[in-house]
C-alpha cells in the first residue's frame, strides 16, 4: 500500500491534536486574565456581517483543496481551495437569507439583530476544524473582555457541517465547551450519542431512520432477499451495521451479499462486486454510499450490462443529476430512493437576486466568496486578473453582469432539501435564543428560577444556556413541525423518490410517497404505487427468483458484515 496513503490520515490527527491543543492552552489562559491572546491566525474563505449577536456557519463552497505539507517541520501552507461547488455556496446564502428574514420579523428577537461569520469547509476535514476554531475563539489577534471574563462570545451557535466525518471531528472538541453546533446533512446514527456529542444537533433524520425507512419499503413489497453496498466511512459503515441489525427483525428480510465499495476507480475490486451482484439471485440492491462510489460502480454495471436490479438509493445520491442520464436508465430506471425532505422558501430566489460583490473591499473583508462566485458563475475574473489571463483572452469581471442571463443552478430553488434544513437550522438558534431572552426572572430554569443573560455570564455559560433551550424548541416553518429530541435528533421525515424513463427518452426524478414518524401513529409509510415507474412488467417480476431461492436453500445465505466494518 503507498507509505502516503497510510500516512497521510495520522498527520491529520496529529495536525488536528496540535489545534485542539493550541486552542485549549488559549482558552485556559483566559481563565487567569483579562486579556485573551490569539495563538494563531487563520486565514479562510469567508462571509460576515455585523450583528449584536453573532451565528456561525460552515460550508462546502469548494469541492477541492491542495494537501498541506503536514512534515512537522515548517508552519503549514494556508490552504489553497479549488472547485467552486455552487450548490453549497446556495447553501451558505440560504443562512444569510434566514438571518435576513428573521432580522425583518418584529416577533423574532425583536431587540436584537443577528449577524453571521461563514467558512468554506473546501471539503476538507483540516479545513473545516481551522472553520470550527475560528468561530469559537475569535479572529482579533487581542480581545480584552470584562472582568472575569463575562459577555457575549464570539459565536453563539453553528450551523454545519455537511458532512458526518467533519462533524464527529468537530463536535468532539466543541461539545468540551457546550458550543451548540446544527447540522444540515450530518446523518451518521453515531452522532446520536449524547455522551461524546453533548451539543451536537441537526435537521436532517438519523440514518438509523433512513435504514428503518428502507426496510419499510422493502417490508411493503415483499423483498426479503437483497445486497447491499456500502461506502467504507462512517456514513456508509453505521448504515450498514444498521442494516444487518435491523432487516431480519424488523421486514424479515436476508441480506445476499454485503460489499464494501473501494473509494476512487478500482477496476478490479469494481469487477468483482459487479461479478458478484450479477451472478447473486437477489435482484433488489440497496446502496449506502456517495455520488463518486455510484459513478465508478455504473461504470463496470453497464460494462457488465447488468440489468434488472431494483435499486435502493440512500440519500447521498438519490437525487444526483450526473447519473440521471439516457445512458444509465437501463440500469438504474425505477430506482427507489430515499430524499431529504424538500421544501420551499418563498422570497429566497429573489433575494439571491441582490447578490453583488463589493468592489470598495479586497478578499479579505469577508467579500471573497462572493467574487468567487461571481467568477464562476460568468467566467471571468476581477482586476488584477492571474497572469496571462487577459492576453489569453479571459474577461475581467465588473461586477455589473446580470445573474438571470446566465443558466446556473445558484437560482433553481424549486427543489430545496439541504438548504431546507439550513433555513430550520438557522430558525432552531433563533428561537433558542429567544426563548433565552424572554425568560422572566424568577421563573427561570436554572438555579434559584433564574434567567440567563448574553451580558452577564461567561462565553461558555451562555453557549450552555442555547443548548438547554435547543432542547425546548418546537416551532413550525410551512407545515413541518421543527424540534428535537434527547438524543438531538429532529422528528425523522424522508420523501421516497422513484427514477423515470419518460417515452421520449428524458428522465426525471418524481416523488412517490413519504415515510415518516409522529409520536401518535409511529413510523407511516405512505406510497403511490399508482404514480411508481418499474424497469421491469411490474414488481411482481422480482418474486419468482425469491422463491426459487428460498425453496432451494432457505435462508442460508446471509452473510455478516462485523467482519468486515
Amino acid at each position: 500500500m503507498n507509505q502516503s496513503k497510510v500516512m497521510k490520515p495520522i498527520l491529520d490527527y496529529l495536525f488536528l491534536v496540535m489545534l485542539f491543543s493550541c486552542f485549549f492552552s488559549a482558552v485556559s489562559y483566559s481563565l487567569y486574565s483579562s486579556s485573551c491572546q490569539l495563538q494563531k491566525q487563520f486565514h479562510l474563505n469567508g462571509m460576515h456581517k455585523l450583528g449584536d449577536v453573532i451565528l456561525g456557519g460552515i460550508f462546502k463552497v469548494h469541492i477541492f483543496s491542495a494537501d498541506p505539507d503536514l512534515s512537522l517541520t515548517s508552519d503549514p501552507h494556508q490552504p489553497d481551495c479549488h472547485g467552486f461547488d455552487v450548490i453549497g455556496f446556495r447553501q451558505a446564502q440560504t443562512m444569510t437569507f434566514a438571518i435576513d428574514e428573521i432580522n425583518r420579523n418584529s416577533n423574532l428577537l425583536p431587540n436584537l439583530t443577528l449577524g453571521y461569520s461563514l467558512y468554506d469547509s473546501c471539503n476538507q476535514l483540516g479545513i473545516g476544524f481551522r472553520a470550527a476554531l475560528t468561530l469559537v475563539g475569535g479572529q482579533e489577534e487581542q480581545v480584552t473582555l470584562e472582568e472575569n471574563c463575562v459577555g457575549t462570545p464570539p459565536v453563539v451557535g453553528i450551523v454545519g457541517d455537511s458532512s458526518s466525518r467533519r462533524s464527529i471531528a468537530i463536535s468532539t472538541v466543541l461539545g468540551l465547551y457546550s458550543v451548540p453546533m446544527v447540522s444540515y446533512f450530518a446523518t451518521c446514527s453515531c452522532l446520536s450519542d449524547r455522551q461524546k456529542f453533548p451539543s451536537f444537533f441537526r435537521t436532517i433524520p438519523s440514518d438509523a431512520f433512513q435504514v428503518n425507512a428502507m426496510i419499510q419499503i422493502l417490508k411493503h413489497f415483499g423483498w426479503t432477499w437483497a445486497g447491499l453496498l456500502f461506502s467504507g466511512d462512517d456514513y456508509g459503515v453505521h448504515a450498514a451495521r444498521s442494516v444487518h441489525t435491523d432487516l431480519g427483525p424488523a421486514g424479515g428480510g436476508c441480506l445476499a451479499y454485503t460489499e464494501i465499495l473501494p473509494w476512487g476507480d478500482d477496476p478490479a475490486e469494481l469487477r468483482r462486486i459487479v461479478d458478484l451482484m450479477r451472478k447473486s439471485t437477489a435482484r433488489v440492491v440497496i446502496v449506502f454510499a456517495h455520488e463518486s462510489h455510484m459513478i465508478n460502480l455504473m461504470k463496470e454495471v453497464v460494462r457488465q450490462n447488468v440489468t434488472g436490479l431494483q435499486w435502493i438509493a440512500s440519500e447521498a445520491w438519490t437525487s444526483v443529476d450526473v447519473l440521471q442520464t439516457p445512458h444509465l436508465m437501463p440500469y438504474l430506471g425505477g430506482t427507489l430512493g430515499i430524499a431529504i425532505r424538500r421544501g420551499e422558501i418563498p422570497g429566497l430566489r429573489d433575494f439571491m437576486l441582490q447578490i453583488r460583490p463589493d468592489l470598495h473591499h479586497n478578499n479579505t473583508d469577508g467579500n471573497s466568496m462572493v467574487k468567487q462566485f461571481w467568477e464562476h458563475t460568468f467566467q471571468c475574473r476581477f482586476a488584477p486578473p492571474p497572469a496571462g489571463w487577459v492576453e489569453a483572452g479571459g474577461e475581467l469581471c465588473t461586477g455589473q453582469e446580470v445573474i438571470e442571463n446566465v443558466e446556473t443552478d445558484f437560482l433553481v430553488v424549486s427543489n430545496l432539501r439541504p438548504e431546507y434544513n439550513v433555513y430550520k437550522a438557522v430558525y432552531a438558534l433563533a428561537y433558542a435564543l429567544d426563548d433565552m431572552l424572554q425568560c422572566e426572572p424568577g421563573r427561570g430554569p436554572f438555579s434559584d428560577n433564574t434567567c440567563a443573560h448574553l451580558q452577564r455570564l461567561e462565553p461558555w455559560q451562555v453557549r450552555y444556556q442555547i443548548v438547554y433551550y435547543l432542547e425546548k424548541v418546537n416551532f413550525t416553518r410551512f407545515g413541518d413541525q421543527v424540534s428535537f429530541d434527547e438524543n438531538g435528533d429532529t422528528i425523522p421525515i424522508y420523501d421516497i423518490m422513484n427514477w423515470v424513463w419518460l417515452p421520449d427518452g428524458r428522465t426525471k426524478v418524481q416523488r412517490v410517497g413519504e415515510v415518516k414518524r409522529s409520536a401518535f401513529k409511529g413510523e407511516e409509510l405512505i406510497l403511490d404505487e399508482d404514480k411508481i415507474f418499474w424497469n421491469f412488467e411490474s414488481k411482481q417480476a422480482l418474486f419468482p427468483l425469491l422463491y426459487f431461492y428460498f425453496t432451494l436453500h432457505g435462508a442460508s445465505g446471509t452473510k455478516t458484515i462485523s467482519s468486515q466494518v
